[in-house]
């Protein structure tokens, strides 16, 4: 079972935010977030913040970090960890699993992620047996896309997905996103498609659009 940060916002939970993080950084990363989200009127909710296990990322010169899989060139696309994104779909969908276990219904539980962690958020919500409330993909891709047609899971294919990206991004050029979103939409996928003046990052104003997603799916 992945480690993980936790907290909660209010008395009353609407429901579960199981929020990935980036390449190197860990479950603390998005933390802060929450207080933004609240103050733009996000749900009450319970947040999730998993750590990615520890393993030598190839493009970083083998240095070991926390990383949902391995990144072998600057060029998403060429030569994936399937491996390793399948490894960590299913420590996710363990994730999701330990809840529903607890009594969340799957259709309380938004996944999310930024970067690696939208990568690996689209790759396990979108083959979610029970779908789940929504997935939300932040400055991130579709990984192992040309597999997605045999190994989506018909369930979930009305989830609602939001995306968003940094017109300036150089980690991952907002050309790979938009072809993400282009498959997607091809295959009958709902997608809320946004995309700001920043590089890999985070803004204000995608914070809020966040906040109106959450509240259009948990509250």
């Amino acid at each position: 079972m992945l480690e993980f940060v936790e907290l909660t916002t209010g008395t009353a939970p609407a429901g579960l935010v199981i929020w990935l993080h980036g390449l190197g950084a860990d479950g603390w990363d998005f933390v802060p977030v929450v207080r933004e989200l609240e103050s733009c009127g996000a749900p009450p909710a319970r947040y999730v913040f998993p750590h990615a296990p520890m393993m030598p990322v190839t493009i970083n010169n083998g240095f070991v970090m926390r990383a949902w899989y391995d990144i072998r060139t600057a060029d998403l696309g060429h030569r994936e960890d399937g491996a390793g994104i399948r490894a960590s779909q299913a420590a996710v969908q363990q994730l999701i699993a330990r809840e529903t276990g607890r009594g969340v219904a799957p259709g309380r539980i938004v996944l999310a992620g930024f970067s690696q962690g939208a990568a690996i958020t689209l790759q396990t919500g979108l083959r979610q047996a029970q779908p789940l409330a929504g997935l939300i993909a932040l400055s991130g891709y579709l990984p192992l896309a040309e597999t997605l047609a045999a190994e989506r899971d018909p369930a979930s294919n009305g989830v609602p997905i939001f995306m968003a990206h940094g017109r300036d991004d150089p980690v991952v050029p907002i050309a790979r996103a938009q072809r993400s979103r282009e498959l997607l939409v091809s295959l009958g996928y709902r997608v809320d498609w946004h995309e700001y003046p920043m590089q890999h990052a985070v803004c204000a104003e995608e914070i809020e659009a966040i906040a109106r997603f959450l509240r259009g799916r948990l509250g």
